[in-house]
Parts: C-alpha cells; structure tokens; sequence
C-alpha cells in the first residue's frame, strides 16, 4: 500500500513539473540596449499576452511563455520605439541577437521562418542599414535645411524601392515557404490599393495555404476594398452626442463628409481640415458633415461644442461606436474624411483639408 501510495505521488509530481515546462522560451543578447526593460506579445487570432522583463545583466534577457498555441511574438525595447517580431512553433526555443540601434538587422534563430528570414536580411545588410539611418535622420530631422531633407528622403525612397524589388523576387522564387507570407505583410500591404499584395498572394503554394497570416491579409484585403473609391459606402446607425439616430439614410441625395478626429490628434482640428469653411460655405441640402471622434466624454464635448457658432454633427466613442466606425471604414491614420456622393458611393478618401475644399469647389461651386 505504502509503495502504491509513494507511486502515485510520484506520478503527480512528475505531471506537475509537466504542466510547469514553458513551451516558448525567448533568448536575448542585444548591444548597444540603453533602457534594460523588454517588453513582449504573444499573440493568436484575438487573443494577446503581455509580458514584461527587466534584463539580468546589459542587453540579456530571458522571456518563457508556457500557454501554447500562439502565433508570434513581438520584442519591444528601447522604450517601445525599437521592435522585431518572431514566428512561434511548440516548444521551440528563439535567440534574438544583434545591435538594438538595428532591429532590421537583428538575427532570430529558431524554427524555419525565423531562419529564412534571418538569411534573407543577411543577404542585404547593406541595404537595412541604410533604410534604417535615413529613416532615423528623417524621423529626428537630422538636416540642416530642405534641400537636404528633399534629397535624404529621395534616398529613403530608393532604398525602400530596392528592399520591395528584393522582397518581391525572394517571394516568386520561394511560393511555397511562409517566410514569403511575411514579406507579403511587410512589404506590399497598401490600405488604397491591395491588387500587388493579392496578385502575390495568389501565386503561393496552396500548401502554405493555413498558415494564420493568410487569412489576416485576405482580410486585411476585403476591408481595404470596402472603403475603395468608387465603393458603396458601408452603412451604420449611431447615436450622436445628443442621442439622435445618424445613419447613411439621414443624409438623402446629399454630398456626405465622414470625418475622423480625436482630441489629442494635433492635426484633426476643425480649421486645419477646413471644416469650418466648408460647413458655413455650403447649404446642409447640399452638403453634411458628421464627425466622428475618439473621445468618449459626451458632456465635455458637448459643452465644448456650445461655444461654437457651428452646430456639428458629432459621434464620440461612447459604447465604443467610434470604434466600431473606424474598423468599418478601415482608417489607420487620423484624421481620416471621407466623402460619399449622392448616391452612397465614395468620391474621395484623405487626410488633407485642402484637398476636401478643392474638390467641393470642383463639385459644386459650378452648379
């Protein structure tokens, strides 16, 4: 009996230790690493773990994640302005290694996308560096004047031009590998037009077919032809800030102009869009104007809007409806405007107010 009951103990314990084993194990050896806290997502279809480290001597650092069945992972350092994304198998280990002024340049070994991709940013080390430095001098304004920021973002375009040549000839030559799906997402996911990332998507081999990032693009695909000019501009029903219904059907035979803000956004300013101009230019039987705002106090916003000569319509993210608006129209920049014709179509899509005013002008100012 003893011996049975010493036995079974035993079996506890040894599917104890089991369910304690990590199933990721994440490697870090970066120089050059100035802030020592890492920051990293797991990531699967919807669901995200975050986890936080703080590096146990200079640039090392060790992350175990024992939930299984996640996609990626995505290294976050230098306060979260430097990352690198790795590509997860079951109980596989990654090691992360390089100079941390470089992600691009970072080798990820472990498993076969890591690997390959590894390879393929060996092969042109030349070219990310470059792409990264002028993409630094750009994004600090390290020039000293326009000429010499017109030709370092001259330069910034053509390195960008080689690296999608390079990405686009590594994915015809390599269809059925999903390091090829990777590049897809890297290099030729445009929001206004997909017809280069689906004409690659097509030529892969159906074997990789399964692989998450398929469907993510495809979908990725379908929002942007939603919102594509010319499109019917997908249909909603929201309360604005005064609890009136607003929907594409309280604008009948009028030019619409969906407008995205939000209030920490510098450049969504009514007068810096010429919204302003525009409202008090055109009759609301020709034109209306609903915006549609990130900000979720409705009082504040409502008494913001009292000390304006101008009633806006006005949709704030109260239940989330902003939100949901910005996933339909697919916006991943503020601001975002829209303006949809007489007859539900989109007519122009931007994120600039002097263009808004000189279409309106063209459409109307003729009539």
């Amino acid at each position: 009996m003893i011996k049975k009951l010493i036995y079974f103990i035993g079996i506890l314990l040894l599917l104890s230790s089991c369910g304690d084993s990590n199933t990721y194990q994440i490697e870090g050896k970066l120089t050059n690493l100035e802030d020592q806290t890492v920051f990293a997502i797991f990531e699967r279809d919807d669901y995200k773990v975050v986890d936080t480290v703080v590096c146990d001597k200079p640039g090392h650092f060790e992350i175990k994640q024992p939930k299984d069945g996640f996609n990626c992972v995505t290294i976050f350092f230098e306060n979260k302005t430097r990352w690198i994304t790795a590509y997860l198998q079951s109980e596989s280990k990654i090691t992360i290694t390089g100079d941390a002024n470089y992600p691009l340049l970072l080798e990820v070994k472990g498993g076969r996308i890591n690997n390959k991709l590894s390879a393929m940013r060996k092969g042109i080390t030349p070219l990310l560096k470059e792409f990264t430095d002028l993409n630094r001098m750009l994004n600090e304004k390290k020039y000293s004047n326009a000429i010499e920021e017109a030709d370092i973002a001259s330069r910034f375009a053509n390195v960008n031009l080689q690296l999608s040549e390079y990405a686009m000839s590594y994915i015809k030559e390599n269809p059925d590998e999903e390091a090829s799906i990777v590049l897809i997402q890297l290099f030729f996911t445009d929001a206004e037009d997909t017809r280069k990332m689906d004409e690659l998507l097509a030529l892969l081999d159906p074997k990789i077919k399964s692989f998450y990032l398929i469907h993510e693009l495809e979908q990725y695909s379908a929002r942007a032809k939603r919102t594509a000019l010319g499109a019917e501009a997908p249909g909603f029903t929201v309360k604005n800030i005064y609890g009136n219904s607003v929907s594409l059907d309280s604008f009948p035979q009028k030019y619409v102009l969906l407008t995205f803000t939000a209030p920490w956004c510098d450049m969504c300013q009514t007068e810096d869009l010429y919204l302003d101009k525009v409202a008090t230019k055109y009759p609301k039987d020709k034109l209306d104007i609903l915006l549609i705002s990130l900000d979720d106090n409705q009082k504040n916003v409502r008494d913001v809007l009292k000390k304006d000569s101008i009633q806006w319509n006005l949709v704030t993210d109260s239940a989330g409806q902003a939100t949901m608006l910005i996933d339909l129209y697919n916006v991943n920049a503020l601001p975002r405007c829209f303006l949809i014709d007489e007859n539900g179509k989109i007519l122009l899509k931007t994120d600039n107010g002097g263009e808004i005013k000189q279409t309106l002008e063209n459409l109307m100012d003729d009539e």
